[in-house]
Protein backbone atom coordinates (compact mmCIF):
# COMPACT_ATOMS: atom_id res chain seq x y z
CA UNK A 1 0.00 0.00 0.00
CA UNK A 2 1.12 3.58 -0.93
CA UNK A 3 0.08 6.40 1.47
CA UNK A 4 0.66 10.12 1.67
CA UNK A 5 0.86 11.30 5.71
CA UNK A 6 0.62 14.78 6.42
CA UNK A 7 1.06 15.91 10.09
CA UNK A 8 0.28 19.51 11.30
CA UNK A 9 1.13 20.10 14.59
CA UNK A 10 0.30 23.65 15.95
CA UNK A 11 0.67 25.61 19.35
CA UNK A 12 -0.55 28.75 20.55
CA UNK A 13 0.66 30.61 23.54
CA UNK A 14 -0.99 32.56 25.91
CA UNK A 15 2.09 35.38 25.97
CA UNK A 16 4.46 35.64 23.98
CA UNK A 17 7.57 33.09 23.67
CA UNK A 18 11.13 34.78 23.12
CA UNK A 19 13.20 32.10 22.05
CA UNK A 20 12.07 28.13 21.77
CA UNK A 21 14.41 24.67 21.15
CA UNK A 22 12.26 21.93 19.74
CA UNK A 23 12.92 18.54 18.48
CA UNK A 24 10.91 16.03 16.73
CA UNK A 25 10.47 12.46 15.75
CA UNK A 26 8.31 12.30 12.66
CA UNK A 27 10.18 11.17 9.93
CA UNK A 28 8.47 7.60 9.09
CA UNK A 29 11.02 4.72 9.28
CA UNK A 30 12.11 2.60 6.50
CA UNK A 31 12.26 -1.01 7.37
CA UNK A 32 12.28 -4.16 5.17
CA UNK A 33 8.26 -4.18 5.10
CA UNK A 34 8.32 0.18 4.55
CA UNK A 35 10.40 2.63 2.13
CA UNK A 36 9.99 6.20 2.47
CA UNK A 37 10.50 7.58 -0.64
CA UNK A 38 10.08 11.27 0.21
CA UNK A 39 10.17 13.74 3.68
CA UNK A 40 9.73 17.47 4.44
CA UNK A 41 9.44 19.27 7.04
CA UNK A 42 8.48 22.98 7.62
CA UNK A 43 8.24 24.90 10.72
CA UNK A 44 6.82 28.26 11.40
CA UNK A 45 8.02 30.59 12.49
CA UNK A 46 11.57 29.80 10.03
CA UNK A 47 14.09 28.51 12.60
CA UNK A 48 17.31 30.02 12.61
CA UNK A 49 19.40 26.51 13.36
CA UNK A 50 18.45 23.31 12.19
CA UNK A 51 19.63 19.88 12.22
CA UNK A 52 18.83 16.22 11.70
CA UNK A 53 20.70 13.09 13.19
CA UNK A 54 19.51 9.69 14.24
CA UNK A 55 19.10 9.03 17.17
CA UNK A 56 20.24 5.76 19.91
CA UNK A 57 17.23 3.50 18.36
CA UNK A 58 17.62 4.73 15.03
CA UNK A 59 14.73 7.14 14.51
CA UNK A 60 15.44 10.90 12.73
CA UNK A 61 15.45 13.44 14.68
CA UNK A 62 15.15 17.20 13.54
CA UNK A 63 16.49 19.76 16.12
CA UNK A 64 15.84 23.44 15.61
CA UNK A 65 15.83 26.67 17.35
CA UNK A 66 13.41 29.73 17.23
CA UNK A 67 14.99 32.83 18.24
CA UNK A 68 12.20 35.67 17.38
CA UNK A 69 9.58 36.39 19.39
CA UNK A 70 6.07 34.47 18.58
CA UNK A 71 2.73 33.83 19.50
CA UNK A 72 2.27 30.42 17.84
CA UNK A 73 4.57 27.43 16.03
CA UNK A 74 3.09 25.50 13.31
CA UNK A 75 5.32 22.17 12.42
CA UNK A 76 4.17 20.12 9.21
CA UNK A 77 5.31 17.05 7.44
CA UNK A 78 4.69 16.07 4.74
CA UNK A 79 5.57 12.13 3.64
CA UNK A 80 5.19 9.35 0.72
CA UNK A 81 5.68 5.92 2.49
CA UNK A 82 5.06 2.60 1.27
CA UNK A 83 3.98 -0.49 3.40
CA UNK A 84 4.05 -4.33 2.72
CA UNK A 85 2.88 -6.85 4.92
CA UNK A 86 5.31 -8.94 6.43
CA UNK A 87 5.68 -12.35 6.27
CA UNK A 88 5.23 -14.14 9.77
CA UNK A 89 5.96 -17.89 11.19
CA UNK A 90 2.78 -19.47 12.11
CA UNK A 91 1.88 -18.46 15.76
CA UNK A 92 1.59 -22.08 17.05
CA UNK A 93 5.24 -22.77 15.70
CA UNK A 94 6.54 -20.18 17.35
CA UNK A 95 8.91 -21.56 20.69
CA UNK A 96 7.38 -22.19 23.96
CA UNK A 97 7.40 -18.55 25.31
CA UNK A 98 9.59 -20.03 28.71
CA UNK A 99 12.25 -20.99 26.42
CA UNK A 100 12.53 -17.09 25.21
CA UNK A 101 12.66 -16.02 28.80
CA UNK A 102 15.84 -18.40 29.32
CA UNK A 103 17.43 -16.61 26.28
CA UNK A 104 17.42 -13.20 27.98
CA UNK A 105 18.85 -14.47 31.71
CA UNK A 106 22.70 -14.28 32.36
CA UNK A 107 24.80 -14.78 30.30
CA UNK A 108 23.47 -13.38 27.05
CA UNK A 109 24.06 -13.86 24.08
CA UNK A 110 25.92 -11.51 22.24
CA UNK A 111 22.85 -12.66 18.88
CA UNK A 112 20.22 -11.40 21.24
CA UNK A 113 21.89 -8.38 23.06
CA UNK A 114 19.42 -5.63 21.18
CA UNK A 115 16.64 -7.08 22.20
CA UNK A 116 17.77 -7.51 25.38
CA UNK A 117 17.57 -4.05 26.27
CA UNK A 118 13.50 -4.17 26.20
CA UNK A 119 13.27 -6.40 29.06
CA UNK A 120 13.85 -3.97 31.85
CA UNK A 121 11.97 -1.23 32.98
CA UNK A 122 11.84 1.88 31.34
CA UNK A 123 10.41 5.53 32.19
CA UNK A 124 7.04 4.80 31.79
CA UNK A 125 6.58 1.22 32.00
CA UNK A 126 7.35 -1.00 35.21
CA UNK A 127 7.35 -4.50 35.76
CA UNK A 128 5.10 -5.73 39.12
CA UNK A 129 3.70 -9.18 40.22
CA UNK A 130 0.39 -7.86 39.57
CA UNK A 131 1.01 -7.74 35.74
CA UNK A 132 2.64 -10.71 35.49
CA UNK A 133 -0.73 -12.61 37.20
CA UNK A 134 -2.68 -10.90 34.39
CA UNK A 135 -0.57 -11.74 32.00
CA UNK A 136 0.42 -15.53 32.91
CA UNK A 137 -3.54 -16.08 31.82
CA UNK A 138 -2.15 -15.96 28.42
CA UNK A 139 1.30 -17.58 28.60
CA UNK A 140 0.17 -21.30 30.07
CA UNK A 141 3.11 -23.20 30.54
CA UNK A 142 4.60 -23.80 26.86
CA UNK A 143 2.49 -21.85 24.96
CA UNK A 144 3.95 -20.96 21.86
CA UNK A 145 5.20 -17.27 22.55
CA UNK A 146 3.37 -15.29 19.02
CA UNK A 147 -0.12 -17.63 20.39
CA UNK A 148 0.42 -16.21 23.85
CA UNK A 149 0.96 -12.37 22.62
CA UNK A 150 -2.01 -12.40 20.52
CA UNK A 151 -4.17 -13.63 23.24
CA UNK A 152 -2.62 -10.81 25.37
CA UNK A 153 -3.71 -8.42 23.13
CA UNK A 154 -7.18 -9.62 22.54
CA UNK A 155 -7.63 -9.77 26.02
CA UNK A 156 -6.35 -5.71 27.12
CA UNK A 157 -9.16 -5.13 23.93
CA UNK A 158 -11.77 -6.95 25.69
CA UNK A 159 -11.26 -5.89 29.38
CA UNK A 160 -9.75 -2.09 29.04
CA UNK A 161 -11.92 0.76 27.37
CA UNK A 162 -10.79 3.41 24.88
CA UNK A 163 -11.63 6.77 26.59
CA UNK A 164 -9.99 9.95 25.33
CA UNK A 165 -11.17 11.52 28.23
CA UNK A 166 -9.68 9.25 30.67
CA UNK A 167 -5.99 9.89 30.74
CA UNK A 168 -3.12 12.40 29.21
CA UNK A 169 0.21 11.76 28.17
CA UNK A 170 1.52 11.90 31.82
CA UNK A 171 -0.97 9.74 33.14
CA UNK A 172 1.28 6.73 35.17
CA UNK A 173 0.42 3.24 33.81
CA UNK A 174 -0.72 2.17 37.35
CA UNK A 175 -3.97 4.96 36.91
CA UNK A 176 -4.57 3.38 33.62
CA UNK A 177 -4.40 -0.37 35.23
CA UNK A 178 -6.82 0.73 38.17
CA UNK A 179 -9.37 2.50 35.83
CA UNK A 180 -9.31 0.16 32.97
CA UNK A 181 -9.50 2.46 30.17
CA UNK A 182 -7.17 5.14 28.05
CA UNK A 183 -6.07 5.51 25.02
CA UNK A 184 -3.88 3.48 22.43
CA UNK A 185 -0.48 4.53 23.93
CA UNK A 186 -2.02 3.35 27.09
CA UNK A 187 -2.77 0.27 26.13
CA UNK A 188 0.48 0.29 24.51
CA UNK A 189 2.13 0.74 28.03
CA UNK A 190 0.16 -2.17 29.45
CA UNK A 191 1.42 -4.67 27.08
CA UNK A 192 4.41 -3.83 27.10
CA UNK A 193 4.59 -4.16 31.02
CA UNK A 194 2.77 -7.26 30.62
CA UNK A 195 5.85 -8.88 28.64
CA UNK A 196 8.31 -7.50 30.90
CA UNK A 197 6.69 -8.37 33.70
CA UNK A 198 7.30 -11.99 32.51
CA UNK A 199 10.88 -11.46 31.20
CA UNK A 200 9.96 -11.03 27.50
CA UNK A 201 11.65 -8.34 25.30
CA UNK A 202 8.98 -5.60 24.35
CA UNK A 203 9.61 -1.96 22.37
CA UNK A 204 6.62 0.42 22.08
CA UNK A 205 6.01 1.49 18.58
CA UNK A 206 5.01 5.19 17.08
CA UNK A 207 3.28 6.07 14.10
CA UNK A 208 -0.26 6.13 11.91
CA UNK A 209 -3.66 4.00 11.24
CA UNK A 210 -5.01 4.21 8.09
CA UNK A 211 -9.02 4.69 9.10
CA UNK A 212 -11.72 4.39 7.20
CA UNK A 213 -15.19 6.33 7.32
CA UNK A 214 -18.12 4.27 7.51
CA UNK A 215 -19.76 3.51 4.42
CA UNK A 216 -21.67 6.13 2.44
CA UNK A 217 -19.86 8.62 4.23
CA UNK A 218 -16.37 11.04 2.71
CA UNK A 219 -13.37 10.80 3.75
CA UNK A 220 -12.27 13.46 6.27
CA UNK A 221 -9.32 15.34 5.97
CA UNK A 222 -7.38 15.32 9.27
CA UNK A 223 -9.39 12.65 10.56
CA UNK A 224 -6.77 10.02 10.76
CA UNK A 225 -4.42 9.70 13.98
CA UNK A 226 -1.11 9.46 15.13
CA UNK A 227 -1.27 6.18 16.74
CA UNK A 228 0.74 3.94 18.65
CA UNK A 229 1.05 -0.58 19.52
CA UNK A 230 3.75 -2.90 20.95
CA UNK A 231 6.08 -5.53 19.51
CA UNK A 232 7.60 -8.97 21.15
CA UNK A 233 10.73 -10.23 19.79
CA UNK A 234 10.22 -13.51 18.60
CA UNK A 235 13.89 -15.97 17.99
CA UNK A 236 13.83 -16.97 14.47
CA UNK A 237 11.46 -14.17 13.52
CA UNK A 238 12.49 -11.00 14.83
CA UNK A 239 10.29 -8.34 16.05
CA UNK A 240 6.30 -8.62 15.92
CA UNK A 241 3.96 -6.06 15.88
CA UNK A 242 0.63 -6.30 17.87
CA UNK A 243 -2.00 -3.73 18.29
CA UNK A 244 -4.18 -3.98 21.25
CA UNK A 245 -6.32 -1.08 20.55
CA UNK A 246 -7.79 -2.29 17.86
CA UNK A 247 -7.02 -6.62 18.41
CA UNK A 248 -5.16 -6.76 15.66
CA UNK A 249 -1.65 -8.29 14.00
CA UNK A 250 -0.38 -4.67 11.91
CA UNK A 251 0.58 -5.21 8.90
CA UNK A 252 -0.15 -2.62 5.50
CA UNK A 253 -2.47 -0.04 7.27
CA UNK A 254 0.16 0.82 10.03
CA UNK A 255 2.53 3.26 9.43
CA UNK A 256 5.99 3.14 12.08
CA UNK A 257 7.54 6.06 12.59
CA UNK A 258 9.77 5.64 15.39
CA UNK A 259 10.78 2.95 18.00
CA UNK A 260 11.75 3.23 21.76
CA UNK A 261 11.62 1.44 25.32
CA UNK A 262 8.34 3.54 26.11
CA UNK A 263 6.48 6.78 24.55
CA UNK A 264 9.41 9.28 26.56
CA UNK A 265 11.64 7.72 23.68
CA UNK A 266 9.71 8.74 21.09
CA UNK A 267 7.48 11.78 21.52
CA UNK A 268 6.89 13.47 17.94
CA UNK A 269 7.43 17.13 19.08
CA UNK A 270 9.26 17.87 22.32
CA UNK A 271 11.32 21.12 23.56
CA UNK A 272 11.80 24.14 26.09
CA UNK A 273 10.71 27.69 25.60
CA UNK A 274 10.95 30.85 27.40
CA UNK A 275 7.67 32.31 27.70
CA UNK A 276 4.60 31.47 26.26
CA UNK A 277 2.42 31.01 29.20
CA UNK A 278 -0.32 28.33 28.73
CA UNK A 279 -0.78 27.17 25.60
CA UNK A 280 -3.43 25.18 23.58
CA UNK A 281 -2.04 22.01 21.16
CA UNK A 282 -3.92 20.95 18.17
CA UNK A 283 -2.36 18.09 16.03
CA UNK A 284 -3.99 16.75 12.54
CA UNK A 285 -3.20 13.71 10.98
CA UNK A 286 -4.45 12.76 7.26
CA UNK A 287 -2.98 9.58 5.94
CA UNK A 288 -4.31 9.32 2.54
CA UNK A 289 -4.00 5.89 0.16
CA UNK A 290 -2.33 6.68 -2.99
Amino acid sequence: MNYRVTHRTLYEYAAPVTVSQHVTRLEPRVTPTQSCDKFSLTVFPEPVLRKTRPDYFGNRLCFFSIQEIHHRLEITTHSRVAVTAGKLPPPETTPAWEGVVSLFRDPVSPAVVEPYQFVFDSPQVRASFELADYALASFARETPLLLGAADLTRRIFTDFKFDPRATTVATPLEEVWQKRRGVCQDFAHLGIACLRSLGLPACYVSGYLRTRPPAGQPRRIGADASHAWFRIFCPGAGWVDFDPTNNVQPAEEHIIVAYGRDFDDVSPVAGILTGGGKHSVKVSVDVEEV
